[in-house]
This record gives structure tokens, sequence and C-alpha cells, in this order.
């Protein structure tokens, strides 16, 4: 089996010299490869070219850091159904399903031929949410819970289909899509870089700073650009300066969820501090105008460097308490211990990514795996993991993984010194026939961005995977055999993204 094997700090790759194979080679290489846990797709994806539908993989190895590409077409008129890779690799099963639904390729075998977004270009039309075929189960004493699809809260719409029997959940089906935001087809429609730059910081506004670094460094390839060593600490900073107010308000949030008042309003306070800390270093509390291709806008200065330092270090001890207070509760350790649990064996299956598949002791994280920016050179990253797969797990990995931020942040700003760093380049012309990949460890998990360019250097296809598209799963499975009522505190340690999903 053939692949073009890059890494994640490589330029783009020439279309041409992407191996191309028949299908039966990949099916085989892949049906062994993905066996191995040290193998992950980033992405698997079908477009038009010409005549024919042609299909691109990227395989990730963990291992030795390589990121393998390869690819396979098929004629329209083709009317012989792919052998099924989700029947034998379920992590397969995101990206199977918006082949089928966008291009009307059959998977034969498929165990979840389901539409996956009802984007606005799929081919069958009849398909829409209103029809969306949820599993059934017969049986005198079970019932069935609808949620959604308009939450009571002020978070995204999504439907979720719970049947149970008494309060025990026997199975959850996710079903998302109702937005049909076509984020991925705005990047095509337009080849202002700047205005694709703000897309990126749109497709989870929660990981603005996540997704427009993924962009960046994706774009950048394609033009054949280096970033300096000044801009990849900042960079990293951002990332996890992003990470811990999002962990804190995570902490807070399943707080909440167990009436655990004096975290919540910790966390609350916490929080603050650090998305205000991004705001006055960027003029955004979520980061965005920050990041920007092959440089920035608001560089640092060492005043703004001596506020991080100065509420991380606070925010840091300050957090510690509210960990130890946590550890030592017996009321939310009964909540949380052994509940909702996810073991590492099901979420390597599902292709779950990040704190997700940590908590359940897989070792999953671009940061160490595939390293960029200050991850590189400035920071040897030991990824935090915990092995009960349970709520507490989930909770003790943010926990963790806060101090650390922190930790970092204050290592690539102990010795910094605030340099001319370049303006963002929004002209440079990106070269013509090639195809980029992008790879961020993101606060929720692995984001992947892959961008094609066509003969003019334009963007003709632009496909980005975030974490939620993986771990939607993981969420199903882990209230499996649970009380209902324990579906709050699940969904939350989790906490997916709607929108990160609903491309």
């Amino acid at each position: 089996m053939k692949y073009f094997i890059t890494d994640n700090p490589n330029a783009a790759v020439a279309i041409a010299d992407i191996p191309e194979v028949e299908y039966a080679a990949l099916y085989e290489d892949l049906k062994e490869r993905l066996a191995d846990s040290r193998y992950h797709v980033a992405h698997y994806f079908a477009r038009p070219e010409e005549n024919r539908l042609k299909f691109y993989l990227i395989l990730l190895d963990d291992v030795k850091h390589k990121i393998m590409v390869s690819s396979f077409a098929m004629e329209y008129y083709d009317d012989i159904a792919l052998p099924s890779l989700t029947a034998l690799h379920p992590q397969m099963h995101p990206f199977e399903r918006e082949i089928a639904e966008l291009f009307n390729v059959e998977f034969d075998s498929m165990p979840w031929n389901k539409p996956l977004r009802f984007p606005h270009n799929r081919r069958n039309r009849n398909s829409s949410m209103d029809n969306y075929p949820f599993y059934t189960i017969e049986g005198e004493s079970l019932h069935e819970v609808n949620v959604g699809p308009i939450h009571a809260g002020i978070i995204e719409p999504g439907a979720f289909r719970f049947i149970c029997n008494g309060e025990n959940v026997l199975h959850l089906e996710i079903a998302l899509g109702y937005q049909h935001r076509g984020v991925e087809c705005e990047f095509t429609k337009t080849s202002n870089r700047l205005r694709q730059t703000l897309l990126s910081e749109s497709v989870a506004g929660d990981s603005a700073v996540s997704h427009a670094v993924t962009f960046s460094q994706t774009i950048e390839k394609l033009m054949g650009a280096t970033t300096d060593e000044n801009l990849n600490i900042e960079r990293t900073v951002a990332l996890e300066l992003e990470r811990m107010a999002m962990h804190i308000a995570d902490t807070g949030a399943l707080c909440t969820d167990v009436a655990y008042q004096l975290g919540q309003v910790a966390c609350e306070a916490l929080r603050t501090v650090v998305i205000n800390t991004t705001q006055a270093w960027c003029g955004n509390r979520f980061g965005k105008g920050l990041i920007r291709p092959c440089g920035t806008n608001k560089p640092l200065t060492a005043a703004k460097i001596e506020l991080i330092r100065k509420n991380v270090t606070d925010v840091r001890r300050r957090y510690n308490e509210v960990k130890e207070d946590i550890e030592s509760s017996p009321t939310i350790l009964a909540r949380f211990e052994q509940c909702g649990l996810v073991p590492k064996a099901e979420m390597l299956r599902i292709g779950g990514v990040g704190i997700a598949s940590r908590a359940s002791g897989a070792s999953r994280d671009i940061r160490a795996s595939h390293p960029y920016a200050a991850y590189i050179n400035k920071i040897e990253h030991q990824a935090v993991k915990m092995h009960d797969g349970d709520v507490m797990s989930r909770l003790m990995m943010r926990c963790h993984e806060v101090l650390q931020s922190a930790d970092y942040i204050l290592q690539l700003l102990a010795d910094y010194t605030p340099a001319n760093i370049s303006q963002p380049d929004y002209t440079t012309p990106l070269r013509g026939e090639m195809l980029a990949v992008g790879l961020v460890e993101g606060w929720r998990g692995e984001i992947c961005h892959v961008a094609l360019t066509d003969k003019s250097g334009e963007v003709s296809t632009y496909k980005v995977k975030d974490p939620s598209l993986h771990n939607w799963l993981g969420l199903a499975i882990a209230v499996r055999s649970e009380g209902i009522s324990d579906f709050p505190i699940n969904n939350k340690s989790f906490n997916l993204s709607y929108c990160g999903h609903d491309l």
C-alpha cells in the first residue's frame, strides 16, 4: 500500500505526488492498520475531479509522528458498493456517512447508513431532520424520551432520542445537523484570506484560537511560508490560555450540575480572569483577531507579558485549591466516580480524541504525537491521562490540564523578550494543485483542516474536522445503563460542540 509520508511541520503536498491506489488495496491496508492504536484517521473525504469522484485519506501514525496521505478514485457511473470500513472500524462512520450523504456512494454492510449533517448540497433532498431514521427497540416496559431539537438552554440545536427501561437508559441516539451552516463551502467561495481567517474563528466560537491556528498553519503551508519562533511561542501561549479558560468553565459547569456552589462561583471568577487576560492582549475575550496567517496585529508587549504571568500564576494557585476541594468532596465523588464509563477499547474503536479519550487511558494528543509551534522545540509535552473513563476522570483531566497549561505559559514567557513579529500576510499567492493538512490539539481535542488548491492557486476544497465529530458517539456510549438523570453530568463532562459538528 502506497502513501505519501510527511509530518505536521512540513509544507504542502503536490496532489500529483499523492499515490492513487485501488480501493481494495486501501481497504485491506486499513483493515489491519486501524486495528493498531498507533494509527487513526484524521480525515477521509471525497470530491469531484473532472469525470471522477476522488477520495483522499489522511492517516496519522502517532508513534512515528507521520502524516500518511493516499487516494483512490471511482467513475460516476460505477454502481458497485464499496466494502464498508465502518463495519470493521467504527471510527470511520462519520466519514463514510458524509461521503454517502453528499455523493450517494454506497458502502456495503455499512452498519450506520444514516445522514450525518443534512448539508444544503446533499444528494437526497427528501432526507431531512423531520424523517431522521432513529433506532427503535420494541418492548412493553420500554419508553422513549426526546430532548430537542431546540435545547432548553442557550446552546445550539440537537436531537437526543433516549430508549429507557424505567429510569435506566438502554440506548441514546444523537442527531445533529439543524443549522445547515455550510462553513466548508464558504472557504471556497472567497479568495479573501482575511475573510477565510474570520470564518476559521467561527467554526466553533469557544475554539476560535484553536481553529484559527489550524487554518493559519494550513494556509502557510500552501504559501510555502515559515513562521518565526516568536510567533510560534505567542500562538502557543494563546492556545494554552484558551485551554485554561474552557477547562475552568467546564469545571464550574460540572459543579453546578451537582449543586456544588463553591466550586461553581470560584470557577466562574477564575475563568473571567483568564478570558479578560486574553481580552487585554487582543481586545476579544475569545481571542478573535489574535491569530492571523504569517504574523499578528497583536504582538505581546512587556506590559502584556507581565499581566499574563501575574494572572496565570494567581489563577493556577487558586484553581489548585478548587481541585483539592473537589477531590476531597464525598458528595462529588459519589456522583462522578463510576458514572458514564467509556472503556479505553471503546474510545479507540470510535476514534475518540482529546480529553475524552485521554480520560479513558488512550494516548491521543497532537501536541505529543504530531508537534507544532512551540511544542516542537520549546515544550516537550507529556499528555495527562486517566484510566477510569468516567465523569470524574474527565473532570480530573481538566483539572490537571489547567495546571499544566499554566506551567507551559509561565515556562514560555519566563525569558521571552518581545520582538518584532511580521504583520499578517493576506496576499502571497497559494501554490496551485497542492494539498495541505493542519493539525492542532484544541482544548477539546484533535482539530484537522485540509485544503486543496486548483491550478490557479485558489482553494477549491476545504475540509474541517472538529474533535466533536468523533466524541458525540462517546457520549452516547457513556450513558448506557445509567439513570437518565445522570445524562446532564455526562453531557457536561464531554461538553461537545454542536456547531463544530454541523459544518
